[in-house]
This record gives C-alpha cells, structure tokens and sequence, in this order.
C-alpha cells in the first residue's frame, strides 16, 4: 500500500478464490482519497481490453513465473509506474531475473514472497530518429591528424634503401610455365631449375660473406668439406640467410 498515493489510478489483480485478505485491502485502497482501482481476476486480465499505459500503480497477487502475463503487465504500467508482484510462491532471486528479461528495471524484493519492479521512463515500442548532423564537425575532428611541429616525423625517403630501388632485371622476374611461379618444376627444361640454383648459391655467398668451394653447403653435413663453416649445423633452405656466430667463423686450434 505505500506505493498508492492521491489521484493514482490502481489496477489490483488476484488469483484463486476472493478472501478476507483481498476484500480487506481493495477496501484500504478505497480509502485512499481520489484513487480509481480496478479489480481483475487473473484469467481475465487480457479480456479487459485495458489500455497501454493506463494505470500508475498494479498490485497483482500472481507470481512473475507467468512471463505472458508479466510482459503484458508492462505495457498497462505508466512509464516510471511500479508493479507489486505477491505470491507465495515467489523466489527472490528467480523473479528478479524473470521481471528484468520482460523489461522492468529497479528490481527490489522487499519481504518474503513479494517483489517491486519499476517499467522505464518511455512508452514500450516508442522510437525517437537520431540525428547526427549537428555533429559533423566534431566527427571530423576525431579524424583530423594533429601534427605537433616538435613531433618527430618519419621521412619518406628513408622508408626505402638503395637495394630497395633497383630495377629488376628480365631474368628474375621469369616464372616457370608450369607452376605459374619462380620455382622449377620437376622436369624443368626451360633452365630455370639451373638459374635459381646458381641464385641460391650466389645468396649464401653473399649472405654469409664466405666463399664455398662446392656450393652444396645448405644440403646438410654429408655435403660438406672438413673446414665448412656450417658443419654440425643442419641443413637449410637455398638462398636462406644464416647468421654465424663469432665463434663459428674462428678456426679450430
């Protein structure tokens, strides 16, 4: 009762059988100066063709398992109004989560077996248009570089080195008229699977600053001479670079 107040139109729903109890507070509500209160058996709550938004207060003593019920309830509350919710057998914790799933907000048990739920400060199925255009400016500021002049910049000219800038030549860009790619097919006749090889061995040359006498140092150990700089290391790709450490590039005493 001390959510009804003056002038406060009051829907007032039970369930079962009339008792003394709910003939006893319809009559405390009555008495309440220049309230209107409706009472609604349950089962014809959908039948009474109520309008949405009607009522500032819904006393209902049903249980928020009805989730039907509960969703209509809603749409017959005020925006703000409140919803009391009674039965023995409400469970706290479960009609708060089954109150704010239909759309109530401010969920509170306030006694055993009784909960109060508030509807939001809009019409259910209300829409309003957003209008962005008054903040185009702003929206353009978020994009705008701020270059501060003290800021460290990167040249453009520094992104790319000489080696970067040479032209490439006719012969590396060829491609094998089989795989579509720069690597030899298996039967390659074209001499492809040659240019790529001497490629590869011009690349650990290069790579690694040391000559090898046969070329074949990338196969693995077997491949290798008694002085090769990668023995013990395993084989590797052609035209991979490796890095040798210090002590790999001094001799044995």
């Amino acid at each position: 009762m001390n959510f009804v107040q003056e002038n406060n139109t009051i829907l007032y729903i039970w369930g079962g059988t009339v008792n003394s109890e709910i003939e006893q507070e319809v009559n405390q509500l009555k008495a309440i100066p220049n309230v209107k209160i409706n009472v609604e058996n349950t089962d014809r709550v959908f039948l009474a063709n109520y309008g949405n938004s009607q009522f500032d207060v819904i006393l209902a003593n049903v249980s928020t398992g009805n989730t039907d019920l509960i969703s209509h309830l809603l749409k017959l509350v005020k925006p703000k109004g409140k919803v009391v919710f009674k039965d023995d057998s409400i469970q706290a914790e479960t009609a708060c989560s089954d109150l704010l799933l239909s759309g109530f907000i401010n969920i509170t048990p306030l006694e055993t077996h009784m909960v109060v739920a508030e509807k939001p400060n809009y019409e259910i199925g209300s829409a309003a248009k957003l209008s962005f255009g008054s903040n185009k400016e702003k929206v353009a500021a978020v994009w705008k570089l701020n270059v501060d002049d003290e800021d460290e910049q990167i040249d453009a000219d520094e992104l790319l080195d000489d080696e970067d800038k040479i032209k490439p030549t006719a012969e590396s860009l060829r491609v094998c008229e089989t795989t579509g790619k720069r690597k030899a097919c298996k039967d390659c006749s074209c001499g492809l699977a040659e240019e790529l090889e001497a490629e590869t061995k011009k690349s650990i040359v290069q790579n690694t600053g040391i000559k090898s006498s046969c070329g074949s140092c990338y196969l693995g150990d077997a491949f290798r001479c008694a002085s090769c700089p990668y023995l013990g290391m395993p084989a590797f790709k052609p035209g991979e670079k490796i890095l040798l450490s210090d002590t790999q590039m001094k001799a044995d005493i």
